[in-house]
Formats: C-alpha cells, structure tokens, sequence
C-alpha cells in the first residue's frame, strides 16, 4: 500500500510540474516542440537529480507511465490554454507550488528507504521539489524562483521539517504527507498574496 501512495504521489508530482512548465512556456511564447521540451524538463528534472545521487536508476527510465503522465499533462495544458482567452501568470505559480509540496515528499520518502538520515532525506526532498522548477526558468530565462526574495526553497523546507517532525512522533503516513502538503503549500501561496519574505540578512534598526 505504501508503495502505490509514493507512486501516485510521484505520477501526480510529475503532472503538476509539466503544467507549470508548459504554462511558463506559453507565457515565454515558446513554441511547437519547445513547450514539450521546457515542460519534459520541469517534470522530470528534480527526480532525474534526485536518482543520480542516491544512486538509483532513473525512475522514468525503468518506469514510463512517468513520460506518459508527463506528456498527457503537457497535452491537456496546451488544450486548457487554447480554449481560455487570458491564462494569468498565478496558474503557473499554483500549480508550481503543488508540484513542489509532493515533489519534496516524494524525494524525502525515497532517500528514507535508500537508508539515508532525516536531514539528507530533507536535503534531497527540497532538492527535487526545487531543481526541475530551477531548470525551467534558467531555459525560459527568467529569474529561478528559488532565488528570488520570497518564500520558496524556505516553503519547501519548512515542508520537509513537518515531514520528519510527524514521522519521528509516529504519526500515520498519511498525516505525514497532509502535514508536510499543507505547510508548503500554504506558506508558498501565502507568500504569493500576502508578500511574505524570509528577510534573513535584515538588520536591526540602530536605537536613536
């Protein structure tokens, strides 16, 4: 049972990440097989990066209803784009941000069952929620999210923290992945509306 919640978490990870992808493309007015390739990319980077070091065969390699959900996603974003007449900007960022929160969760759950600590297995879930967003905005030459000024790879790891708090306290497997869905999710859209920034090189104001 297990096993079938990390697959589906990992085929509907890769899913929003396509969208994103396709989305940032549409926007970029990129066109033809160049959409598919930033939207491949997205979807697929961070668990590419994630596999090669832990070490693991490249899961959409020994596994390709990964590259069928990926393109079946990339397929119905071009539809669901053709038929609006304005696709805002916060589509992307939305789904980017669902795409993160189970793609940090899917990278921890796997470094957990290679054996590795709780905070490499952190590391490695911010790692693939972060890399395949990372790729698609160098190739559409924008700025990474993940270095701009807002909540993003903090989102992510504050995800990762009710991950691991969760599972050291026992808690069933399923709250674990609510919890941890729920924090990255909510910090990295209510950065998104509400301007939250991590500001960790503020200085205090001096006493007059």
């Amino acid at each position: 049972m297990t096993s079938d919640y990390f697959h589906f978490l990992s085929l509907i990870g890769v899913a929003f990440f396509a969208i994103s992808g396709t989305l940032m493309g549409h926007e970029k007015n990129i066109g033809g097989f160049g959409v598919v390739v930033v939207g491949s990319v997205t979807a697929l980077g961070g668990g590419t990066l994630r596999d090669v070091l832990l070490n693991q065969p490249v899961f959409w390699i020994t596994q390709p209803d990964y590259l069928y959900a990926t393109y079946g996603a990339i397929f119905i974003a071009v539809i669901f784009i053709r038929h609006l007449p304005d696709v805002s900007n916060y589509y992307m960022l939305l789904v980017d941000a669902i795409g993160m929160a189970i793609f940090n969760i899917v990278g921890i759950e796997k470094s957990l069952l290679e054996g590795t600590t709780m905070l490499v297995a952190i590391t490695m879930g911010m790692t693939t929620g972060i890399f395949g967003g990372l790729m698609r905005d160098v190739i559409c030459r924008e700025v990474p999210l993940v270095m701009r000024d807002e909540l993003y790879s903090t989102a992510c790891f504050c995800g990762g923290l009710t991950y691991a708090g969760f599972f050291l306290l026992n808690v069933s497997y399923i709250w674990c992945i609510v919890g941890s869905l729920f924090i990255t999710v909510f910090l990295r859209l209510g950065a998104l509306h509400w301007g939250w920034q991590p500001n960790i090189f503020r200085k205090r104001t001096p006493r007059k």
